[in-house]
């Protein structure tokens, strides 16, 4: 038996959160150990650990994994998150590409100098509200189901709540003119692994802080 699943990323969010909702959706437990400066960065690039000299870094089943699809689709896949067949894993993919866009937007916004937040929040709230949760409000409607693909959990839904519960966070409205992914997130919010990700103390983290902001940057820049 292999160990738990260890994520090396610093004490927040970024490219590393999907990665922990997925794990969490999946029912894994995992361990973390944080990247707290620069030279804890730099320990893990001269030891050979970041293939690309990147992190998120998830030693996982005997591997180093880094590039965050990649470590998506290995867990994706090995827990049954990624549709019945090779139709359907097309549409996960698809719909994901195009949440990856939204979530590199919200992402952002928070490390953003003051000057540039309130034209970034505009664009971000804007391709939300009529770019993207338009889609999935239709994938939705015509497929008639609880999920966005197929009959069961995917990888693509646990992707979209974080994404909706992300936006949220900056504009708590945003769905008012969108039923059905309001349905959505109460539906899949409400799966008892995903319900536990969601309560206080657990491994889900927060809005990053503007006071956090100035640490991240001075481990990676």
């Amino acid at each position: 038996m292999s160990g738990k699943p260890r994520l090396h990323y610093f004490n927040g969010r970024g490219r590393m959160e999907p990665i922990r909702w997925l794990l969490a959706a999946a029912g894994v437990e995992f361990e973390e150990t944080y990247v707290e400066k620069k030279e804890d960065f730099k320990k893990l690039q001269k030891d050979g650990s970041l293939l690309f000299q990147q992190l998120p870094l998830v030693e996982i089943d005997g591997m180093k994994m880094v590039q965050t699809r990649a470590i998506l689709n290995y867990i994706a896949t090995k827990h049954n998150l990624y549709g019945k067949d090779l139709k359907e894993r097309a549409l996960i993919d698809m719909y994901v590409e195009g949440m990856f866009d939204l979530n590199e937007l919200l992402m952002k916004h928070g490390y953003l100098p003051a000057n540039e937040k309130d034209q970034h929040f505009a664009d971000m709230m804007d391709k939300a509200e009529n770019r993207y949760f338009p889609v999935f409000e239709k994938v939705l409607k015509d497929h008639g189901k609880d999920f966005l693909v197929g009959n069961q959990l995917s990888r693509a839904d646990v992707q979209l709540l974080e994404i909706i519960l992300m936006a949220e966070e900056w504009k708590p409205d945003v769905l008012a003119k969108f039923p059905l992914l309001q349905s959505f997130k109460a539906r899949i919010s409400n799966i008892p692994t995903i319900k536990k990700f969601l309560q206080p103390g657990s491994q889900r983290k927060h809005l990053v802080r503007e006071e956090e902001v100035s640490k991240v940057i001075s481990i990676f820049y």
